[in-house]
Parts: C-alpha cells; sequence; structure tokens
C-alpha cells in the first residue's frame, strides 16, 4: 500500500514520553489517516480462555503505555520502520468476555476488515485464544500459513473441562482446520512439565518441530535463527509470541509462568534474525499487568511488538 509520506509517532524532542493519549509507540490513530494504515497495532482485551491467572484483557493498555518512550528509529534493524510504511493504532477490539466461540467470531469478523485493506496486524492480547481467529483471518488471504510460535507452552492440546476452545488449544484447532502449512511450524521456547509423553506425541504427528530454552542456550541465537529460516523459507509467516516465553524473571506478569524461559535479549535476537521472512501478521498475547513489576513484563512487550513491526516494515509486501 503506497503512502508518499507515512505519519508517525509524536515528537518527543517537542512533547514528553508521558504526555498525550497513549497509542502504541504514540503513533496516530487509524481513524485519523485519509487511507488504511499498512500495518495496525490491535489491541484484544480478552482473556476468558485461560486455564490460571485471569488478568491479560489488560494487557493491551499496559503494553501500549510501556510503549510510550520507544523511538522512531530502530538501531538493532538499522531501520526506521514508520518512514518506510504506515503503521497506525487501530484501538481496542471490544469482544464478548461472557461467550467464548461469540468472541472468536467476532475477532475473525474484526480481522477480516483490516485485513481486507491489505494491512498487516500487529495485535495485542489478550490470552492465547485469540490466535485461532486470527490465523482463520490470516488464512483466507494467504492459504495456509507457516506458524513460528514463541511459548512456554505447546498449545496443542484438546479441551480443558470438555472445552475446545481456550488458550491451551488454538494450535490444535488451527491444525484441524487446515489453517497451518504443517510443513513449517515450530515451537520456540517451550519448557516446563506436561501431562505425560503423549502430549510431545501428539505435537509431532500434527508437524510442528520444538525448539526448547533449553535449545536457545546451547545452540544460540543465530544458529536458532538460521534453522528457523531454514524452515520457512519464503511461505508466508504468523508469528505469535506468549510473553512467557520468557523467564519470569524477565516477565512476571503472566498467567502461567514457567520457570527456565529464554531472557529478553534472546528473544529480540532471534526475531531479528528473522529479516526478510515473509511476515504476514504477528500477535503479542499473555500479558497480565496486575502481576508485573516496575512494568518490565509490559516494557518487553512493547519492545518485542516493535522489533515483529520492524521485521514487516522491512519487507514491505505480505
Amino acid at each position: 500500500m503506497a503512502h508518499t509520506a507515512p505519519r508517525g509517532p509524536v515528537d518527543a524532542s517537542h512533547s514528553p514520553h508521558f504526555v498525550g493519549p497513549a497509542t502504541f509507540s504514540r503513533l496516530p490513530r487509524a481513524d485519523q489517516l485519509d487511507d488504511p494504515a499498512d500495518i495496525a497495532v490491535l489491541g484484544i482485551p480478552f482473556d476468558s480462555g485461560v486455564t490460571y491467572r485471569p488478568g491479560a484483557r489488560f494487557g493491551p493498555g499496559a503494553i501500549r503505555e510501556a510503549s510510550r518512550p520507544l523511538r522512531p528509529y530502530n538501531p538493532a534493524q538499522e531501520t526506521a520502520p514508520y518512514d518506510l510504511v504506515q503503521v497506525a493504532d487501530a484501538g481496542d477490539l471490544a469482544v464478548n468476555p461472557f461467550r467464548v466461540e461469540e468472541a472468536i467470531e467476532a475477532i475473525e469478523a474484526g480481522a477480516d476488515e483490516l485485513l481486507a485493506h491489505g494491512t498487516r496486524l500487529m495485535t495485542l492480547g489478550g490470552d492465547h485464544t485469540i490466535t485461532l481467529p486470527l490465523l482463520r483471518s490470516a488464512a483466507k488471504r494467504h492459504g495456509p500459513v507457516a506458524l513460528l510460535h514463541f511459548d512456554a507452552h505447546l498449545d496443542t492440546w484438546d479441551t480443558y473441562f470438555d472445552a475446545p476452545y481456550t488458550h491451551g488449544t488454538p494450535f490444535r484447532r488451527a491444525v484441524e482446520e487446515g489453517l497451518l502449512d504443517t510443513e513449517a511450524l515450530c515451537h520456540i521456547g517451550i519448557r516446563g512439565p506436561l501431562f505425560g509423553r503423549g502430549d510431545l506425541t501428539d505435537d509431532a504427528k500434527m508437524g510442528f518441530g520444538i525448539t526448547t530454552a533449553a535449545d536457545v542456550m546451547r545452540r544460540g541465537v543465530d544458529e536458532v535463527s538460521h534453522q528457523l529460516r531454514e524452515r520457512i523459507g519464503d511461505r508466508p509467516l504468523y508469528i505469535s509470541a506468549d510473553i512467557d516465553v520468557l523467564d519470569p524473571a524477565h516477565a512476571p506478569g503472566t498467567g502461567t509462568p514457567e520457570a527456565g524461559g529464554l531472557t529478553s535479549r534472546e528473544l529480540l535476537e532471534i526475531l531479528r534474525g528473522l529479516a526478510g521472512c515473509r511476515i504476514v501478521s504477528a500477535d503479542l498475547v499473555e500479558v497480565a499487568p496486575a502481576y508485573d513489576h516496575a512494568e518490565m513484563t509490559a516494557v518487553a512487550a512493547a519492545h518485542v511488538s516493535y522489533d515483529l513491526i520492524t521485521l514487516m516494515a522491512r519487507r514491505t509486501e505480505a
């Protein structure tokens, strides 16, 4: 989508970071633009699919607040993303917190509306339930998509209390619905106890590869990024990042923390190593600010989102 002069964030040299509305990175709102944005930051404050600690419904607001100090030039990627494409904050999508299936339908419809204009999404959750309808919408536009899933947990379980739609089931449903390219699927950062070895067997049958948190430590971020790029190739790629992929020392504000996770630096460097991949959309989920300390989880989430936006901006066509 061509824009002769993308509108960037508020200039912090004239207006302090802490002043004004808390859009992501103090970017313009989508409704302030004459044309649809190339990349829209969309909040989905929904956490009715959690199985442990609630509170991710407040994640989008916390991430936006923590994004205030982000500056327009990303030196790690040698890119000024807001100069390359028009990025705007599309606000929050209002969904029913009491009816999960109805909320999923509303999320899919909201994503469809934005993607119809050629916009790519950087979605702020919300719990991981929201990824299923976002994948449905992405697959309508691109066909089955490759998936990189950064998380402590597999999220390929069948049901919880016989409920098929929870934050622990989105990727099993996505495989069953044909939304994913099963030749190009990988979990990164997996760790912690499982219900049984059958969890891993079922996951492998769906086509997922696993790079554990310990693998990242032993192999290093450059090798991990290289292996992920080799697996994905030039397929349309969706990236879903659960903030609990980080160790609780780096991200305590989440619903299901697990010891032994990635550092913020490791996650950011793995993502930066994916430059050139054909990212069609991304999400960042499971920030629960009630359990955060000094906004460290929200700050990490804001920076991860910023780097994902930069990756999408660097490859302007999806």
